[in-house]
């Protein structure tokens, strides 16, 4: 007789299986063994009357009904990991888990000496720190709170503007001692560039302010920003940085300075029923006091 209501660890197992290939691979993610992983793929089949993976010379196949529950899965798994977090904080006073989620460039280049801060205030607080450009749905609570570089559309969201990081393009001083400056936009067609791979919705918005620049004049294409910064700070060529990372390196100098600028709205934004926690209100104002510094006052 089917299992009324299969456990959780079920659809965990399956969720690991999916994003893994093979059964071996997801026990060793949930420290489980390979035949107790393989049991419950089969209660889950039985329990929903569905076969989910077949067999290939590569692993695991999942199968059409299998991906069709991919999105319910994870669900499931954010949800489980929201309540572990809100229990985590239950009780008086500012401590257990939350979850941070940033872009790249945010979250390796921006955010530590805030979290740094923001440890020794609160020394029970844990942080999980996402970092991706693709962003997490706060209503699907995947993160509890996240740093945004785009103006907040979903409702049930508490949002808060911090400010504008300003953009500008710059070089290493060794690239521009071998290579002149430019001193025209006209004049890039001469240097390396540092680029994008793929148009975002971001660039697309920014195309006129570009002015022109686009995939095929780059000489060094990727989406990764850390990537790209990390191309800048070799000496590689001309790319777009956050001024305020640029200026704390006196070897990266700006080019054409107020000529090439692009503007990056930032605000820190969270669920509204966490308006009440006290771990997730810490690390909001944290955030936005610490982000409001980095990015400073507004151009003049």
């Amino acid at each position: 007789m089917p299992h009324a209501e299969p456990p959780w660890e079920w659809y965990r197992s399956f969720l690991q299986v999916l994003e893994s290939g093979s059964l071996s691979a997801a026990a060793r993610a949930l420290g489980l063994t390979q035949p107790t992983v393989g049991r419950h793929i089969g209660g889950l089949e039985a329990a929903l009357g569905l076969g989910l993976f077949t067999r290939s010379p590569e692993g695991l196949a999942p199968t059409d009904a299998a991906l069709a529950l991919q999105p319910y899965a994870r669900d499931i798994a954010a949800t489980a990991a929201a309540l572990r977090r809100a229990a985590s904080g239950h009780g008086d006073g500012v401590h257990g888990t939350v979850r941070i989620t940033a872009s790249e460039i945010v979250g390796v280049e921006v955010l530590p000496p805030i979290l740094a801060r923001l440890r020794t205030a609160h020394p029970q607080l844990a942080i999980e720190l996402a970092l991706s450009n693709q962003p997490d749905d706060l209503l699907r609570r995947e993160a509890d709170i996240a740093v945004r570089m785009f103006t907040p559309t979903q409702g049930a969201l508490i949002a808060r503007k911090v400010g504008t990081i300003e953009l500008g393009l710059h070089a290493h001083a060794d690239y521009l001692a071998r290579h002149g400056t430019p001193a025209s936009l006209k004049a890039l067609a001469h240097h390396a560039l540092i680029g994008y791979d793929r148009e975002t919705a971001y660039i697309r918005r920014m195309g006129g302010k570009l002015q022109g620049l686009g995939r095929n004049h780059f000489s060094l294409r990727t989406d990764s920003d850390l990537a790209q910064l990390a191309a800048i700070r070799a000496g590689y060529g001309l790319g777009i940085c956050q001024v305020p990372i640029a200026a704390r390196d006196a070897r990266l100098v700006r080019v054409l300075g107020r000529q090439l600028s692009l503007p990056l709205d930032t605000w820190v934004v969270m669920h509204e029923n966490l308006r009440s926690s006290p771990r997730c209100a810490a690390v909001f104002d944290a955030l936005v006091a610490g982000l409001a510094a980095y990015i400073g006052p507004a151009p003049g």
